[in-house]
Order: C-alpha cells, then sequence, then structure tokens
C-alpha cells in the first residue's frame, strides 16, 4: 500500500474547518464516487482501492489516505489532486 499525509494549519473556527472539510469531501464525493461519514471530529472515507481519515480539530486538519495496490502508480496525480483542493478548502 503507498500512504499519502498532508497536514496543516487552518487559521479558522472549529466550525468553520469542519464546513470547509465538509465542502471537500462533497466535492471528492462526487469527483471521485467516495463514500464518507463522520466519526465526531474525524472523517472516514473510502472507495475500492482508496481509504483514510480526514481529522480537524483547532489549529490544523491532518489528512491520511491510503492507496491500494492498483492506485500505487497515479500516487503524484492523487496527491496533486487532494493538494490542489486543500488549498482551495484550507489557504495556508
Amino acid at each position: 500500500m503507498s500512504d499519502i499525509h498532508i497536514r496543516r494549519q487552518h487559521g479558522k473556527t472549529p466550525t468553520e474547518a469542519r464546513a470547509s472539510a465538509e465542502h471537500m469531501a462533497s466535492e471528492l464525493k462526487d469527483e471521485f464516487d467516495l463514500d464518507y461519514a463522520w466519526d465526531g471530529d474525524v472523517m472516514r472515507f473510502e472507495r475500492s482501492g482508496v481509504s483514510g481519515e480526514l481529522a480537524v480539530d483547532k489549529q490544523e486538519v491532518t489528512l491520511d489516505i491510503h492507496l491500494g495496490f492498483l492506485l500505487f502508480a497515479l500516487k503524484p496525480s492523487i496527491e496533486r489532486e487532494v493538494h490542489k483542493f486543500f488549498d482551495e478548502n484550507f489557504p495556508a
């Protein structure tokens, strides 16, 4: 398996940060057919070949993605796309 790990300060209130995370998850669901559900401040998501979680706290947002074997070759393009979503939803 191949992993992607992103951690970023968000500079938002917890409510704003969660709303941004929800917006990002909704976009990813539409674009990549990801299923997701919240468990407290942690959103878990999955689809065939991909699983992970997005955790939101008072200061930062952390994303961990686990790519299955078949998506390993696509890791660079997936990582670029995820950074793009982070830049749009959690600008530095």
